[in-house]
């Protein structure tokens, strides 16, 4: 089987298997929650300023992640999005869920990326435990972009891979800078 038609065949069967919740109140709730506060990494920022609250150097890490998530959405959305410009499974997603449109192409998620990126240099800001808490929110944040068919299943795989990577290198430069 080729490749394209492999992804194909995944994407669809993971489509298929989300179906079924998403008629349900709840679901459609918490996705179209879940994808409203990934919009812009909104949900990352606040979790970063909420963390600065009584501590000017946690204030000045939570600038810094900020300007991080922008730069690793600048990458993505006008860089790695622009060389695969993939189709997205429906213009405006399902419609059961409210949702921005998004400008972008579909491949790597966006949402994915950022919720990634935010879980892996947040918890290096904190303690183990808070690291269960940022990858639940990651994990539904990202889960939700399929439940809304805003994207494929592929996509948000690959969101994660490259938001994973983008924040390794964030914590290289972290580090290199004493941060």
């Amino acid at each position: 089987m080729k490749s394209a038609a492999w992804f194909e065949k995944f994407d669809q069967q993971v489509d298929n298997a989300l179906e079924h919740i998403r008629d349900h109140k709840f679901v459609v709730i918490v996705f179209s929650i879940a994808s409203a506060v990934g919009d812009f990494g909104l949900l990352w920022h606040i979790i970063g300023l909420l963390r600065a609250i009584g501590s000017m150097d946690r204030l000045s890490q939570a600038l810094f992640f900020s300007l991080m998530i922008g730069i690793e959405s600048l990458i993505l959305n006008q860089g790695i999005k622009r060389l695969f410009r993939r189709s997205r499974p429906t213009e405006r997603g399902d419609e059961r869920f409210a949702l921005r449109k998004p400008r972008t192409s579909s491949f790597p998620s966006g949402h994915a990326s950022s919720a990634f990126f935010s879980a892996l240099v947040l918890t290096y800001f904190t303690t183990w435990p808070w690291a269960i808490l940022f990858y639940a929110f990651a994990l539904i944040i990202a889960t939700s972009r399929v439940g809304v068919r805003i994207h494929h299943a592929s996509d948000v795989i690959g969101g994660a891979v490259v938001g994973t990577l983008m924040g390794i290198i964030g914590l290289v430069v972290l580090n290199t800078l004493a941060i």
